[in-house]
């Protein structure tokens, strides 16, 4: 009984082995593979990530595009009704110091004048 002891002793030694150089060649067939395939997918990945990259500055072009059209229009609109009616640029004057003095960027002293002239004082 003995010597079956070691013959099984043997062959899992050289199964051990042989597992052991099968894993080695499995990896030296598989690794050069998985590299390139490895690389595709890196490459792939940056390209897509590029390809959104530009749509991103596309769509932000356009709205920005789009953005300085409306203000345009609303430039025209503003100078048309300034042409029309010439008591609109008081309008206009009067709400942005009304606006100053809300939020506290001009002080207005209002001195009875005949004019009746505001002072502006910067804080």
């Amino acid at each position: 009984m003995g010597g079956m002891t070691l013959t099984k002793s043997i062959a899992l030694t050289l199964a051990g082995i042989f597992f052991f150089l099968a894993l080695i060649a499995g990896t030296m067939i598989v690794m050069p593979r998985y590299r390139v395939y490895s690389r595709t997918m890196d490459g792939k990945a940056k390209l897509q990530e590029a390809e959104f990259s530009k749509q991103a500055l596309v769509e932000q072009a356009r709205a920005e595009r789009d953005s300085a059209e409306l203000h345009a229009e609303a430039i025209q609109i503003v100078g048309e009704a300034a042409k029309e009616f010439p008591e609109y640029r008081e309008q206009m004057f009067m709400q942005s110091y009304s606006q100053a003095v809300e939020s506290g960027a001009v002080k207005m002293i209002f001195v009875p004048t005949e004019a009746n002239v505001p002072i502006l004082v910067s804080p």
